[in-house]
């Protein structure tokens, strides 16, 4: 079955960085758009970033845009997700998904990202 299992949250300093890893299986990864969403305390879902099948196409929320950068390895079925200059603001739950625009879609667990001093 569908599976999306993310890694690479944590605790961190306002400004420091992290790396999210989104692992995939159980279809085809190269053919599924990808999507990287969150939801804070007491917030709806924000989607925050795609990417296309190939990578060769992203979308930022302007809430992240130039500081998280989408990207992904479809040898190794594995979405990332570089961020930088962290603020308290980005604490949430971080989820990767599969199709969100599509019948497909498919969200993961998610990963618990807190930027506090």
């Amino acid at each position: 079955q569908v599976q999306l299992v993310e890694s690479g949250g944590g605790l961190v300093q306002p400004g420091g960085s992290l790396r999210l890893s989104c692992a995939a299986s159980g279809f085809t990864f190269s053919n599924s758009r990808m999507s990287w969403g969150r939801q804070a305390p007491g917030k709806g879902l924000e989607w925050i970033s795609d990417i296309s099948t190939g990578g060769g196409a992203t979308y930022y929320a302007d809430s992240v845009k130039g500081r998280f950068t989408i990207s992904r390895d479809n040898a190794k079925n594995r979405l990332y997700l570089q961020m930088n200059s962290l603020k308290s603001e980005d604490t949430a739950v971080y989820y990767c998904a599969k199709d969100r625009y599509g019948s497909g879609y498919v969200r993961g667990q998610g990963t618990q990202v807190t930027v506090s001093s």
